[in-house]
């Protein structure tokens, strides 16, 4: 009975906070569906006019520009992963943690399709969304590359580690973030 009150207190609190994010969950959630849209059009453009081969010179180019066309002020949206293919996109330490209880969740049945997860950290909020991997993604990020391929993204990404995914594994997350005043 002594531990009830401090619980409900508890309880209370982390409701309370978790009401101010929903507006900007909302907000950073409506951001993704056109990223990835506008992402996946422009892999599947270069796959259908010159194969898998096209998509990788396309993915190197075009990736970051479609990245920051997508990050509007006050934005800035992007992708990481655990496995990375570009440098670039590599993780920092809260992504990092997040990615891993993304693999945790998943591990414990979580369907990945759904899985997301936002907080304030140093007065910026930070989301993330899970990115399971799709049949389209296996060409150039499964466990069955073919060698030519294999070689150009090897030519574009010496020091790839995005191989070998199953389909619907964690490929990696959307990660978000903005200043908040």
């Amino acid at each position: 009975m002594r531990y009830l009150l401090p619980l409900s207190c508890l309880a209370l609190s982390l409701s309370a906070q978790a009401e101010p994010l929903d507006p900007l969950i909302s907000e950073g959630m409506a951001l993704i569906p056109p990223f990835q849209q506008q992402l996946m059009a422009t892999v599947k453009s270069a796959v259908e006019s010159s194969g898998p081969q096209q998509a990788v010179q396309a993915c190197q180019q075009m990736a970051p520009q479609i990245t920051a066309e997508h990050s509007e002020a006050p934005w800035r949206v992007g992708r990481t992963a655990l496995k990375l293919r570009n440098q670039d996109n590599a993780p920092d330490p809260w992504e990092r943690a997040v990615l891993e209880q993304f693999q945790q969740r998943a591990a414990e049945g979580e369907p990945l399709q759904n899985m997301s997860h936002a907080e304030m950290v140093d007065g910026e909020f930070r989301m993330m969304k899970a990115i399971p991997t799709g049949e389209a993604c296996l060409a150039c990020h499964g466990g069955s590359i073919k060698p030519e391929l294999a070689a150009l993204i090897d030519q574009y990404y010496p020091e790839d580690e995005a191989r070998g995914f199953k389909l619907g594994e964690l490929r990696g997350a959307f990660t978000l973030r903005r200043a908040v005043d």
